[in-house]
């Protein structure tokens, strides 16, 4: 049996592959050393694309809002100033939502941190009074301690290693963390600065990536991808507009819910968990925890009552608002959309919620598209 130059160039790409992949599988510590090594450098560059993928929607919408209709007739000054300009309002208009954010939610934990120093100091005069009496001389916790055999260098030797030891781990997190904390900011610095590039030149970039996979791979190949691509684009841009839409509206609910109930900090509640709502199922539950302890400084009882008003709230988002809404945007069925939030959330946390749906929702659509052809292919109508 004769094999061709292509059948041959085949086998041995296929041979190749499994010997490398019986390698690595036999080395799989060192290969994920390495794979940890090229995530760390290359770490920069992909949160900068997604903070791009994310600046992208407002960009587009003001850019086709104030400069659309002077773009379609070719002016060369709108062409020049549209991007840019565009660009700087999208930053502002995400630098103001965070800013606001933080001006309505951070004055009033101050004042109820404040609140809860004045009644820890309010008490403290009671806790003296209580240790006065149960550490008194003839008090049963004194005699019972005078029965034990107590060596009080052993003691302070032990509270010393101890302290010792503290002061240690305490120095080496504290290095750790500030190392950590230097990171993530040029990690975060270095990933903007990367998305305003790709932002400000994100046609050019686009066409010589086009031209670099029609130079690697053949033609139907390359049509796959780019449709592959298309349709995560479109699925991601419509995710994120769903999910804000979803957060608006949880917000909403709540603070006219507690407006209605009469529950302290209904704006300040509702803000906070408009926000923490962009985090997909599980993040309205950060703003119900820091809700309830702000309300309960104020009254415990209107504390245990906004408690039942969020399971209540929550219910009604987890199931019908949230599947339809998010899972409408981005074509995606109700169940699955439970699915890809819990195994994202399982597998990468906060950033797994909030990739996996759009991912899914891709897998579904091309897993969808091939079922169809298949069909079509049987001649089978269902």
């Amino acid at each position: 049996m004769e094999f061709s130059k292509e059948s041959m160039k085949k086998a041995m790409y296929l041979i190749t592959f499994a010997v490398l992949l019986y390698v690595g599988m036999q080395n799989l510590d060192i290969v994920l050393e390495y794979i940890g090594a090229v995530w760390k450098l290359l770490f920069p560059f992909v949160l900068g694309g997604a903070i791009a993928f994310v600046l992208n929607v407002p960009m587009r919408f003001v850019e086709n809002k104030l400069f659309g209709k002077a773009l379609e007739r070719g002016n060369k000054t709108a062409k020049k100033f549209a991007r840019p300009v565009s660009l700087v309002i999208a930053i502002l208009l995400v630098a103001a939502i965070i800013l606001l954010v933080v001006l309505v939610v951070a004055p009033e934990l101050a004042t109820t941190f404040v609140g809860v120093g004045k009644q820890i100091e309010a008490s403290i005069p009671k806790l003296q009074q209580w240790i006065d009496h149960t550490f008194s001389e003839d008090s049963p916790v004194v005699e019972w301690a005078n029965s034990i055999d107590i060596q009080p260098q052993k003691m302070l030797d032990s509270v010393m290693n101890v302290l010792k030891s503290g002061v240690n781990n305490v120095l080496s997190s504290t290095i750790s963390v500030t190392m950590g904390i230097v990171s993530t900011a040029m990690n975060v610095g270095i990933g903007f600065i990367f998305s305003c590039y790709i932002l400000l030149q994100k046609e050019k970039l686009g066409m010589q990536a086009k031209k670099a996979i029609y130079a690697l791979f053949p033609k139907r190949v390359v049509e796959y991808i780019l449709h592959v691509c298309s349709l995560a684009s479109q699925t991601f841009a419509n995710f994120i507009a769903g999910q804000c839409i979803e957060a608006v509206i949880l917000g909403s609910m709540f603070f006219v819910t507690m407006t209605i109930g009469r529950f302290p900090y209904a704006l300040l509640v509702g803000v906070l968990i408009s926000f923490t709502a962009l985090i997909p199922v599980f993040g309205g539950f950060i703003g119900c925890g820091i809700g309830f302890f702000l309300i309960l400084m104020v009254s415990p009882m209107k504390a245990l009552m906004f408690l039942v008003l969020f399971l209540v709230l929550q219910q009604i988002e987890g199931n019908l608002i949230y599947p339809h809404v998010v899972g409408n945007s981005v074509g995606l069925p109700s169940i699955w959309v439970l699915v890809a939030v819990t195994l994202g959330g399982s597998l990468m946390g906060i950033v797994g919620m909030l990739v996996f749906i759009p991912l899914v929702s891709v897998l579904y659509a091309l897993f969808r598209e091939w079922t169809y052809k298949r069909l079509r292919q049987k001649k089978i109508q269902i």
